[in-house]
């Protein structure tokens, strides 16, 4: 990287009987200011080694998988994404698991249990457990309702079916009858017709059809990654006083200088307040963090492809980015969704 230079005015030191000497002509010296440490478009380096957890897991799913004799030995029904049920090599490989019915199927209610919670009881964002809506607890909502809206239309809704169902029929895929699996023989089904018109893998399941030929894009992993990067990235730089997730941020400010994210915290009215104690609202979210995790590392070994993990993955990331790391080099945007810890 090009080292950027300035120029400095150097004094001139007074003369020894007090007065001072100015020459006839003053050439400005030039010495080398150091450039920023990273760029405002990306994260920090600690950021970084945060956000790298997530594929770091898909591997290790991979690799649990491929290296437990019982997942290589079963069969892969890849139309349910999933092992077939008789077969399956873990109580975790079952998608009747309660920890997949009761956690991550309604893992969005989680989440955002988790946020509020965290949101109305930790000092750093307003009064605890009093509903004040200071400036950084409404900005912290916007982030946590645009995030939102990407999970409801991924998920959930976009104008008509969401993303995923949109994604697996661009990608050649369709609503079919079921073939029992014993017999190979067709089941009694709806017809084509009623077929033909589910656009979405509710309304497929509904009439007892079944999704295949297109590119299925893992929700349960988009899910996980998707509640739990907003988690970590909400509570770390208000909780924790480390550089790499506060000060060592760099963002542009409305002059186009690049600087440290600790100049828009010293100019706000009061400053941040971190206390010493985790409190309620942390520790749910670094539960549910942490379980979002487990789940996501069993869903890596058991469930899905690994191309459609991957793009669960992209699809989450995207949505982080834009909240989360864009802001820094837009001040406009900034100025609307905040900064966690600033």
């Amino acid at each position: 990287m090009a080292t950027r230079r300035t120029k400095v005015e150097v004094p001139i030191p007074p003369s020894s009987n007090g007065a001072s000497t100015k020459p006839k002509q003053h050439t400005p010296t030039i010495v080398d200011s150091p450039p920023p440490r990273n760029s405002p478009f990306l994260p920090t380096a600690l950021e970084a080694l945060l956000l790298a957890l997530y594929p770091g897991t898909l591997l290790l799913g991979s690799l649990v998988s491929f290296l437990n004799p019982a997942s290589r030995n079963a069969t892969y029904l890849p139309h349910t994404q999933a092992y077939r049920i008789s077969e399956a090599p873990s109580y975790f490989a079952k998608k009747s698991n309660l920890f997949n019915v009761y956690f991550v199927k309604i893992g969005w209610l989680w989440t955002t249990a988790a946020f509020f919670l965290f949101a109305f009881s930790h000092s750093s964002l307003g009064p605890p457990l009093k509903p004040v809506l200071t400036k950084r607890r409404l900005q912290a909502t916007l982030r946590y309702v645009l995030v939102t809206a990407v999970w409801i239309a991924v998920t959930q809704w976009c104008f008509g079916p969401p993303i995923i169902d949109r994604s697996f029929r661009w990608t050649g895929g369709k609503c079919d009858t079921i073939f029992d699996d014993s017999t190979t023989a067709r089941a009694e089904r709806a017809d084509m017709g009623e077929l033909e018109k589910a656009f979405t893998h509710a309304a497929c399941k509904s009439i007892g059809g079944q999704w295949r030929g297109g590119h299925d894009i893992s929700g349960h992993v988009f899910l996980l990654i998707l509640g739990s990067a907003m988690l970590w990235l909400e509570l770390l730089p208000a909780v924790l006083r480390m550089d790499g997730l506060r000060e060592a941020r760099r963002i542009v400010t409305s002059d186009g200088l690049v600087r440290s994210a600790a100049i828009e915290t010293s100019e706000r009215p009061g400053n941040m307040d971190v206390p010493g104690h985790l409190g309620v609202g942390v520790r749910v979210s670094l539960g549910v963090a942490g379980m979002s995790w487990w789940m996501l590392l069993m869903t890596a070994a058991y469930f899905h492809t690994w191309f459609e993990k991957f793009t669960g993955l992209l699809v989450a990331f995207s949505a982080i980015y834009v909240v989360y790391f864009l802001p820094r080099a837009v001040p406009a945007l900034r100025q609307v969704v905040g900064m966690p810890g600033v």
